[in-house]
């Protein structure tokens, strides 16, 4: 099944590529390998605001995580075009890397970054395995709760 039609089968629009914030650019290629820029989470097309451990618990915020991944395949379909491929092209989700707003005493960032990592597996199947890291951060952009970036090796 191509990965179009498990994200059809999965009720998934994907987004068109948000513009930068600031001075960045969304995604940058060398060789086979895409770099995307970090990507909030969004609701309702503005930030997704919150800080775990104060204003929202891990159960509301994995849905910002895959709010998140949502965001950033889109993204990746956009680098794969670029690069006269598609996602169907993608070799490997290589790493996520998750900042989570989070208190000092907050210690779940792993389990909100579920939301996204658990989205990857269910688009790529093994090819979405990837390595991982989870912060807690003080602060994101505009309040966010949650923000990741990825970075993806094309075949």
């Amino acid at each position: 099944m191509s990965i179009y039609d498990k994200l059809s089968q999965l009720g998934i629009v994907l987004p068109p590529v948000s513009v930068p914030a600031a001075a960045y650019v969304p995604f940058v290629q060398t060789g086979n390998f895409i770099f995307l820029s970090g990507h909030i989470a969004k609701q309702d097309g503005k930030p997704w605001v919150g800080q775990l451990g104060l204003t929202m618990t891990t159960d509301e915020a994995k849905p910002a995580a895959r709010a998140v991944a949502i965001d950033l395949l889109g993204t990746l379909a956009a680098a794969c075009l670029a690069a006269g491929k598609t996602l169907d092209d993608v070799k490997r989700i290589v790493k996520v890397m998750s900042l989570v707003n989070s208190t000092a005493t907050y210690t779940e960032q792993h389990l909100v970054t579920n939301g996204c990592s658990e989205l990857l597996g269910q688009v790529f199947g093994p090819v979405g395995a990837h390595a991982r890291s989870a912060f807690g951060v003080a602060q994101l952009p505009m309040g966010a709760c949650v923000e990741i970036e990825l970075i993806a090796e094309l075949g």
